[in-house]
């Protein structure tokens, strides 16, 4: 008879979280957090091993944020699945599972926000502007309640990312914020929960971007004015099935501040939002300073 696979310890309130954790600080541990929405690929549990290879252990939480979407957003449908993503959380050495409910995390009463300027202005927010908002407040609160020394965080959401590091920074959280390259699918395409969304054309489709954004990344780094990089880009995503494209822009790598005079004159990073349907797929990629 095999051993049934180990149960990872799971929690659902602040205390109990904070329990758990203290325990291990009596213990001399460090502790690593990756906060995810559910829904877990491959990407997630990447995010997870290199929090464990930078902590003793390491929390996961898993929580649909509600204050992150709008009203016309996918809150209701967004993809749900605990008990596999425990699962899979404990194959990736992840030694606790917080799953809040809304009621945890956000009582009666609830009348606090976070507003982050800086990286967030622009991209995400011209056409989703209560993210950022939403995002900010829900990670300060996890940061918070784990009060971990490191975590970690996908660079498929390189805005985010940034937003997230500059929020910290301002609000001296001690955590320490670490970017993880961007999880693929072996055709390039960026893994996302909402990928579960594309039916099989679309796929082939969103398959597409990658190769759409490094082409452009090649001819930013050659100094090729980046008003016309962006505007063939967003041509070619067209042309490549996307049906309709919120942006594509090249900005700095350090902040997303925009390039003076138009040209690169130092590290970047190539960023898009696009839709298949009502999939909504983002993705990135570096662009590298232009040689001397």
């Amino acid at each position: 008879m095999t051993d049934a696979a180990p149960v990872l310890p799971l929690v659902r309130t602040v205390e109990a979280l904070r329990a758990v954790v203290a325990d291990w600080r009596r213990q001399g541990l460090s502790v690593g957090f990756v906060p995810t929405m559910g829904a877990l690929h491959e990407g997630h549990l990447g995010l997870v091993r290199e929090a464990g290879a930078l902590a003793d252990r390491v929390v996961a939480s898993v929580f649909v944020n509600p204050t992150q979407f709008a009203a016309h957003e996918d809150l209701g449908t967004y993809p749900r699945q605990e008990e596999i993503d425990a699962e899979l959380l404990a194959s990736a050495g992840c030694a606790l599972m917080f799953a809040p409910t809304v009621e945890e995390m956000y009582p009666q009463g609830f009348a606090t926000g976070v507003t982050v300027g800086g990286p967030s202005q622009g991209l995400e927010t011209d056409f989703r502007p209560h993210f950022f908002a939403g995002v900010a407040i829900v990670v300060a609160k996890l940061l918070n309640q784990v009060r971990a020394d490191v975590a970690v965080f996908g660079e498929k959401d390189y805005q985010q990312l940034m937003v997230i590091r500059r929020m910290a920074r301002d609000l001296d959280i001690p955590t320490r914020i670490v970017g993880a390259a961007t999880a693929r699918d072996g055709h390039g395409l960026a893994l996302s929960s909402r990928n579960a969304y594309l039916g099989e054309a679309e796929i082939e489709v969103a398959r597409r971007l990658n190769g759409v954004l490094a082409k452009a990344a090649v001819q930013a780094s050659s100094r090729r004015p980046l008003p016309a990089v962006e505007r063939d880009a967003y041509s070619a995503l067209l042309k490549a099935g996307f049906e309709r494209i919120d942006y594509v822009a090249v900005r700095r790598a350090e902040d997303l501040g925009p390039f003076d005079d138009g040209v690169i004159d130092g590290p970047g990073r190539i960023l898009a939002a696009a839709w298949l349907g009502r999939t909504r797929l983002i993705d990135n990629m570096a662009v590298s300073a232009p040689s001397a």
